[in-house]
């Protein structure tokens, strides 16, 4: 449930296996590049503009509930500091790269890199969990929506009428996620790309609904 934030300057065509994403990133001036990357972060790069600056509030509901858990962050913030870095470090561990100086293929290779996306995958996957907890808001007080988005109060009431449906969103991602896991776990470059495809679908169809479903579907 997570656009890539660096400006882009083109257009690149690329493998077409999963639903991929491609993406130009702006790379130093020294070299003009292309970057093919498997998955762009989809819906990232719509988040608000404008955050207040407040000191984190537990959720009233689920101090009420009794519950071991309290929920501080905002679904914003889950995704800033928590759920598109994971997913970057999935998408970004296969990529081709073409500057000035050549080609590069970018792929784990060693079993240290294997185990470094292991670990994006790891977050990714239990971050979903924290996403969907009661009680958590779309984003802090104060927060503006960017351009065809909607304003968090609209995506709270949205959540909170559609919770069901917000889950199965949520549980769609964390099975992609699985998807990816199998493939790190075998060490299968070419499934680790399909399922990072998969995975930008099951993000993307979920901002296309709750944060600007004016907005196209994915194909």
């Amino acid at each position: 449930m997570i656009g890539p934030d660096a400006e882009t300057a083109g257009h690149a065509q690329g493998p077409g296996a999963g639903g991929l994403r491609k993406a130009h990133r702006r790379l130093p001036s020294a070299a003009v590049a292309i970057v093919l990357i498997c998955g762009a972060v989809a819906g990232a790069g719509r988040w608000y503009v404008a955050r207040a600056e407040t000191a984190p509030v537990v959720s009233t509901q689920a101090a009420k509930s009794g519950s071991p858990f309290r929920v501080y962050a905002t679904i914003q913030e889950l995704m800033d500091s928590t759920v598109d870095p994971a997913a970057d470090g999935v998408w970004d561990s296969v990529a081709v790269i073409s500057t000035q100086a050549g080609v590069e293929k970018r792929e784990p290779r060693t079993p240290e890199e294997w185990q470094e996306v292991r670990r994006h995958a790891l977050t990714l996957l239990e971050a979903m969990n924290l996403v969907v907890m009661e009680g958590r808001h779309a984003a802090p007080p104060g927060a503006q929506p960017k351009l065809g988005e909607l304003a968090p109060k609209q995506i709270d009431a949205m959540i909170q009428a559609n919770r069901p449906a917000f889950a199965a969103f949520a549980d769609d991602v964390r099975n992609r996620t699985l998807e990816a896991l199998a493939a790190i776990d075998k060490r299968d470059v070419k499934a680790l790309v399909v399922a990072g495809g998969n995975l930008d679908q099951a993000c993307e169809s979920c901002h296309v609904t709750f944060w600007y479903p004016g907005s196209a579907k994915p194909r």
